[in-house]
């Protein structure tokens, strides 16, 4: 029932039912106003027509006036002869009554005595007593009669009224007549409404089919077929909208491919920005985000879209609009105190229409994290240099300006102050030279000559170095001793390196374990092959590393203890230098130590470990 229901809506809710409806009304509202108005016209005139053809002829109302106005016996059967002499198939009852009401004659043979009664018709009387004519319709068990009274007078033109004439007759004819009429009209307008159903049906169909076919490829449209085109039917409007209708339709096909080649552009380019990108409508919630942006903040898109944007950045001080509208960068800090921490540049720029109407903004995140680090690191850098540099300058300016003040004539002092002037140049040199080693590295200038060493071999002829090294401090009478113990194992292990720049780290970390441990102090050199790395480990016993600095030792001028540092010549760029020489043959140094512990410096390097098809070959 529900599916009878909905096909019943469905065709009532056309517009081809909807103009075949209204136009088969308005056919049946002309066709019923005209009949009504023709029928009550037929009505009247077959009234009037009737009421005429029952009309007594003048020259028997003179003859009856006649005859009453006489009064005599004659007058009476005179009468009787001219009721029966008047013939008129319509009327049924003919009576004469005088001006006295008194019933004169009849025509019926059944009413003959009633002659001499007084009629009690109220019309008559009127008739009799106004000398104007009286004519009804009525209707009784034997139908519809019409009832016309005419007064009868004597003389010419407005005599005395001497009586009436009473005349009664059956309407059975015209009513039947006017039936059958009503009839015929009425077949004849249910014949006009099935054939202008037909021919509403007919135009509304020929109405409706474009309209129809136009829906039909507006929905195609919408699913994006722009393949179809709209049938055309003739040259009127109709025809000339479906042309319109088509030419729309291949150009919103050609605007649809120029969108979405704009659209997969600017999805692709906002997807390989390296920039975070938030688009906003005006009220400064976000619309768009691209991944870069999402990636920054950690986010899903879901949870992004549709906040304000000075939520997302923890703007809480500030409002959206007035964000945007202020157009100024500001510097956000993302995964603040964390490992991930980031620093983001924001850029506004406002979307503007052509009438300046502001419909929203872009906001540009660009990832400023290193460029900061850099910036303090070189900030840092100078002040840190500055410093290294002016405590030499300034000690070797006080010596020489005391030689020059006449120290220099001093054999005892002289000797001393040119010695001290020494030392501070040769650190100076060291560390100008250490300076320019880190340049050519973060230039990437610096060239590598590597080679395929036994490092076991390596490090044990570095090693027989700091040895030849204590033999000769305890000749000199040097009070520090220390001992190094190797761990070097048995089998080869052949890695390419650059033994100048690698024996110039392996110096740096033992000569700061020998500087850091205790008279005495033991110096472990190990060296352990895991897959495909091979770990060299140096280790101490000296005063260790706080943990708080252990991350930053590796930093230029960086220096734990720097008072105690910089008296032992130390110029905070050894660790530094050795850090990007490891980096530069693929490997990682790192340290691990305990407070009054000691100390454990490794560095990890690549190793392949060689086939006996490639010693043979070595061979």
């Amino acid at each position: 029932m529900k599916k009878i229901i909905t096909k019943l809506r469905a065709v009532f809710n056309s517009i081809n039912t909807k103009l075949a409806i209204v136009f088969m009304l308005m056919l049946l509202a002309t066709i019923e106003i005209i009949g009504a108005y023709f029928t009550r016209q037929l009505d009247q005139t077959s009234i009037e027509n009737f009421q005429t053809s029952i009309q007594v002829p003048t020259i028997v109302t003179n003859q009856l006036a006649n005859q009453l106005v006489r009064d005599t016996k004659n007058a009476d059967a005179r009468l009787g002869q001219i009721v029966s002499d008047y013939n008129n198939s319509s009327v049924s009852d003919f009576i004469v009554v005088d001006n006295k009401d008194i019933i004169r004659e009849v025509s019926n043979l059944n009413d003959k005595d009633r002659i001499g009664q007084r009629i009690n018709d109220a019309d008559v009387k009127q008739v009799t007593s106004t000398g104007r004519q009286v004519t009804r319709v009525m209707q009784d068990r034997g139908g519809n009669f019409m009832i016309q009274i005419t007064p009868l007078t004597s003389g010419s033109g407005s005599g005395t009224t001497v009586g009436a004439i009473y005349v009664k007759a059956s309407m059975q004819s015209v009513f039947s007549d006017l039936r059958n009429t009503s009839i015929s009209f009425l077949v004849a307008s249910l014949v006009a409404a099935v054939m202008g159903a037909v021919l509403s049906l007919v135009i509304s169909r020929a109405i409706t089919r474009p309209i129809e076919e136009m829906q039909f490829q507006a929905l195609h449209i919408t699913d994006g077929d722009y393949s179809n085109q709209v049938r055309i039917y003739s040259n009127d409007e109709l025809g000339q909208l479906g042309r319109a209708f088509n030419t729309l339709a291949v150009r919103i096909e050609l605007s649809q491919e120029e969108s979405e080649s704009e659209r997969r552009r600017l999805d692709s380019v906002l997807s390989h920005m390296t920039d975070g990108v938030l688009a906003t409508d005006r009220h400064g919630n976000v619309t768009v985000v691209n991944q870069m942006a999402l990636r920054f903040f950690n986010v899903q898109e879901g949870e992004i879209m549709g906040r304000p944007i000075a939520e997302v950045m923890a703007q809480k001080e500030t409002s959206s609009p007035d964000l945007i509208a202020s157009q100024r960068d500001i510097d956000i800090t993302v995964n603040e105190n964390t490992p991930d921490e980031m620093i983001l540049r924001a850029t506004f720029s406002l979307i503007k229409r052509v009438t300046g109407f502001v419909s929203g903004s872009v906001c540009v995140l660009h990832d400023i994290t290193e460029q900061t680090k850099n910036e303090n690191s070189q900030r840092q850098f100078v002040s840190n240099v500055s410093h290294e540099l002016r405590t030499p300058l300034t000690s070797m300016s006080a010596y020489i300006d005391a030689l020059i003040e006449g120290a220099w004539k001093d054999p005892k002092i002289a000797p001393k102050f040119l010695e001290v002037t020494q030392e501070e140049t040769n650190r100076m040199i060291r560390m100008i030279n250490d300076l320019l080693s880190l340049s050519r590295m973060d230039r990437g200038v610096s060239k590598m000559s590597l080679e395929l060493v036994n490092l076991n071999d390596f490090l044990a002829h570095v090693l027989d170095r700091f040895d030849m090294i204590v033999k000769s401090d305890a000749k000199k009478g040097n009070k520090k001793k220390y001992q190094l113990k190797r761990d070097l194992g048995t089998q080869a292990l052949w890695v390419e390196i650059d033994t100048d720049k690698m024996m110039q780290v392996i110096d740096n970390i033992v000569n700061n374990a020998i500087k850091y441990s205790p008279d005495g102090g033991l110096i472990t050199v190990r060296l352990v092959q895991n897959q495909n790395r091979v770990v060299l480990s140096i280790s101490d016993q000296g005063l260790g590393i706080p943990r708080k600095d252990l991350d930053k030792i590796f930093d230029r001028f960086y220096r734990v203890d720097k008072a105690r540092s910089r008296a032992q010549g130390g110029t905070g760029l050894g660790l530094a230098i050795a850090k990007e020489i490891i980096a530069a043959h693929q490997g990682r140094l790192w340290a691990d130590s305990r407070e009054g512990k000691g100390s454990t410096f490794f560095i990890s390097l690549p190793y392949e470990p060689m086939t006996e098809e490639a010693d043979w070959d070595e061979v």
